[in-house]
């Protein structure tokens, strides 16, 4: 999780003491957000944060296609599969 107390720097100092920022993010698995000239340009994180962030926002994205599927079903914007399949068939 983003502290925005100790997890914020400036790109200067993230170059002067890189290794040290990255041994604490994978510590961490905390992002770093770095700024330039005073204001918020990037957000960086080891991978294994990163892949957490990814798998997480993959999911998110199935589980809300099963909630709109779900309320298609319940507002009666389906039909069944056969009957589908037969419209596909015939010419217009």
């Amino acid at each position: 999780m983003l502290d925005l107390a100790k997890d914020i720097e400036s790109l200067s100092n993230f170059k002067r003491r890189t290794s040290e920022y990255l041994a604490r993010m994978k510590r961490s698995g905390s992002p770093l957000v770095l700024t330039i000239n005073g204001k918020a340009e990037l957000v960086i994180q080891d991978v294994a944060a990163y892949q957490k962030l990814y798998e997480f926002a993959d999911q998110e994205a199935s589980l809300d296609f099963l909630r709109k599927s779900l309320d298609d079903v319940k507002e009666g914007r389906t039909r069944p599969m056969r009957q589908s399949l037969k419209s596909l068939g015939r010419k217009k």
